[in-house]
């Protein structure tokens, strides 16, 4: 594989925002088409999934909301049946000039989420001046599944990604060229020698960090690829080991409250996860959220990270 490397940083626009969308399910459950290619899924013992699944969404979006975040909640329609569709950052992005990307997806079963009245409840707040529909990839069984597949360094417009069935090169590098982005790519692997299905369950990149479980990349040069790229966009790297990235602590997303300040947004278990120096690390950058997800990412396969779809749109109304 060829390497990638980012020569000087430039300045792409921010880092974090402080408006999220999130997609409150109508059935959520285990799903067997996704499973297939997901290790970090399993399906619980648990006799009504969908209640309690439910339940943590809406705890988690009252967390964010007690923390000053904007949280724009769409509910699911029943029809299509969209078992998956609390995790909206897979088929869908949104950037500071006004683009709205559109992912192809691997599952069948997830390609119905993409339902016009999400963008229509988007469209009443914020300026689309654009849209880039890559979803006609599936014709062709090729995937690029949003900022799950992709960690996007907003700033220095770098798109890192570990290639892997739900993450095809020929679509990263049409989105990168068309959004004005460098990709970096790499193979990722599980604990069990697995390939790690998308790339936001192994790193997340803040405004002054990087939280990356750097073991996971088995070839020596693509693993210091990555770290000399980090590096020179002179963010600190924090790494994290396979048992805390099979608990999500890969899975973080750093965001802003209304006041601009940030927080570090994660899953109960991902934070129990962490060493108190980490921990420490962490908290000097941003204020630590987390929240409990247990049903939802056991049965989903994603944690904290997937379930918010960042919104960097111009506003309508500039006095919001």
């Amino acid at each position: 594989m060829t390497e990638q490397t980012h020569s000087t940083p430039a300045d792409g626009g921010k880092q974090s925002t402080s408006h999220i969308l999130m997609i409150r399910p109508t059935h959520f459950a285990f799903n067997e088409e996704t499973a297939a290619s997901n290790a970090f899924q399993l399906r619980s013992r648990e006799v009504n999934v969908h209640r309690k699944g439910l339940s943590e969404f809406d705890d988690f979006v009252l967390l964010l909301r007690k923390n000053d975040v904007n949280v724009e909640v769409v509910e699911d329609t029943p029809q299509p049946h969209t078992p998956d569709s609390l995790f909206p950052n897979n088929w869908i992005s949104f950037h500071e000039d006004g683009t709205l990307c559109l992912y192809p997806m691997y599952a069948r079963s997830r390609r119905a989420e993409r339902k016009e009245h999400v963008l229509e409840k988007i469209k009443e707040q914020f300026q689309i001046a654009r849209r880039l529909d890559l979803t006609y990839y599936e014709k062709n069984n090729l995937f690029l599944e949003g900022t799950g597949s992709m960690v996007l360094d907003r700033k220095n417009k770098i798109a890192y990604a570990c290639l892997s069935p739900r993450t095809e090169l020929k679509v990263l590098t049409e989105f990168c060229e068309k959004m004005d982005y460098e990709p970096v790519t790499f193979t990722a692997v599980d604990k069990n020698g697995l390939r790690i299905y998308h790339t936001n369950v192994m790193m997340c990149i803040g405004d002054q960090y990087a939280v990356v479980c750097l073991d996971s990349i088995p070839d020596a040069r693509e693993k210091a690829n990555l770290a000399h790229t980090i590096a020179k966009t002179r963010k600190d790297i924090i790494e994290i080991n396979y048992d805390q990235l099979h608990s999500f602590a890969g899975n973080m997303l750093q965001v802003e409250d209304r006041q601009g300040q940030k927080l570090l947004v994660m899953s109960s278990q991902a934070f129990r996860s962490l060493a108190p120096e980490q921990v420490q690390k962490l908290n000097s950058y941003n204020r630590i959220v987390h929240a409990s997800l247990e049903t939802i990412e056991t049965n989903g396969g994603g944690s904290a990270r997937c379930m918010m779809a960042e919104i960097y749109l111009p506003y309508l109304n500039k006095n919001i």
